[in-house]
């Protein structure tokens, strides 16, 4: 068996399993949540390894090469650690040296979405939905500012009092935001939203139950025929899950440009060109935006622009793109309501510093956007397409949509506490058939009969 093989078997030995912790355990003072008997020494073999590479002059980044030197060390009889304990030290001085301390396992463990860690005493997971304490903790929040600091300096990132808030990535595409006193009065916190090895797939949506067949074959159509797609929702409702399987139709022939601030779409076809903004450095200089990066992959030929969140002046840029043969592009943004997307866009827009009349930019709203989609996490932890709304044209001064799908539910729940609700088509048959149509794409009637 490898070294790192041993790694791999911390999952067989008796760990701490956040999933396992109900409420009364969440509602349990952090200073009783039992002291970790091997702190002294885990520090002790810390200190001493970090020596020894100093002394060196070598940094040792090789993983097996690293566990080696920890395993040796905590086998060493002059520390006295019990031989059943010995793999469990090893493995939490690994993750402290080379992973994420005591967050490492809730990294690798992909029954967890999202890790919050309030401060260094306290460790969230979200599981199936559902928040759970843990009762995992990091040692102080020196201990927690260095793991901290490594995910950070991986991406070219740093966060210090001058600049207290950071957004990055893990190697996984994972994604990361920390903010730090004195802004955090609770010490730091770190927040890092998981994307799976394996991206979810439209057959997994369904078995979900966050669609039906019908609605995920007509956003096949419209995402192959070309039509200009919103995927809107709340922090946390599956909008990056939904783009990366809506992107997924996208055909393997047409050169993709994907935009993002931290890379998380995930496409599997060829011609795929990824760009990620960057902040300014520590002189506040070189800062790239998602609005620079839009203006230029206007000039990188693209078919599809998909840009990971518009949130700013860069709606501008997106709509034009959207009114002048960009079609089929996506994108998503934080929004309640296919009607609070619109206003949402416009207010985006607004912040462009153009001054345009609001007539204009909802004229360009109108004409660029085809079709929103409307992504909700409900209070029962479930993920569902609320509702898929065709943006018709004006009204006069008002945007005019009408809904193609909806979810409905009137709040009552089951035995396993989920929510009784169905998915309706309206009955309505939308515009955009014709566009779909007219790219060489079936539509079939049957989609909208309710």
């Amino acid at each position: 068996m490898g070294l790192l093989d041993k790694i791999d078997g911390r999952k067989n030995l008796p760990q701490p399993a956040a999933a396992e912790v109900d409420d009364t355990a969440a509602k349990q003072p952090a200073e009783e949540i039992k002291e970790d008997p091997y702190l002294d020494v885990k520090r002790r073999i810390h200190s001493a390894i970090i020596d020894e590479m100093n002394k060196s002059g070598k940094v040792i980044t090789d993983r097996e090469a690293m566990f080696k030197i920890v395993d040796d060390r905590v086998n060493d009889d002059e520390f006295m650690i019990p031989r059943m304990d010995r793999p469990k030290v090893a493995t939490d001085l690994f993750n402290d040296i080379m992973g994420y301390g005591p967050i490492e396992e809730l990294v690798q463990n992909p029954d967890y979405s999202e890790i919050m860690v309030n401060g260094p005493d306290k460790i969230y997971v979200e599981d199936k939905g559902k928040l759970k304490l843990t009762d995992l903790k990091f040692r102080d929040e020196e201990h927690l500012m260095n793991v901290i600091n490594r995910i950070v300096s991986d991406v070219g990132r740093h966060v210090d009092e001058a600049s207290p808030m950071v957004d990055a990535r893990l190697s996984d595409g994972s994604r990361v935001n920390a903010i730090i006193p004195p802004l955090s009065l609770i010490g730091p916190v770190l927040t890092i939203r998981k994307f799976g090895k394996k991206p979810i797939t439209a057959q997994q949506l369904l078995k979900f139950g966050s669609l039906t067949p019908d609605m995920l074959q007509f956003l096949e159509a419209c995402v192959k025929g070309k039509l200009n797609i919103v995927v809107a929702g709340g922090t946390g409702s599956g909008k990056t899950t939904l783009l990366n399987v809506l992107s997924s139709y996208i055909p393997e022939d047409e050169r993709i440009v994907t935009i993002e601030d931290a890379a998380e779409v995930q496409l599997k076809q060829e011609h795929v060109i990824t760009l990620e903004a960057r902040p300014a450095n520590l002189e506040g200089k070189g800062a790239v935006t998602i609005r620079n990066l839009v203006k230029n992959a206007l000039r990188m030929r693209p078919d599809r622009i998909i840009v990971g969140e518009v949130r700013s002046e860069e709606t501008l840029d997106m709509l034009q793109a959207m009114n002048t043969g960009h079609d089929g592009s996506l994108t998503t943004t934080h929004a309640n309501s296919p009607r609070d997307t619109v206003s949402r866009l416009e207010t985006m827009v607004l912040m462009s510093g153009m001054e345009l009349p609001l007539k204009a930019i909802r004229d360009q709203v109108s004409s660029a956007i085809d079709l929103i989609v409307q992504q909700s996490r409900l209070r029962d932890g479930t993920r569902k397409i609320t509702s898929i709304t065709e943006v018709v044209g004006m009204e006069g001064d008002i945007v005019s949509m009408q809904d193609i799908f909806v979810y409905e539910t009137d709040g009552s729940v089951d035995a396993s506490g989920k929510f009784i609700g169905k998915f309706r088509a309206t009955g309505v048959r939308p515009n955009c058939v014709e566009k779909i149509r007219g790219n060489g794409v079936t539509v079939k009637n049957e989609w909208f009969t309710d």
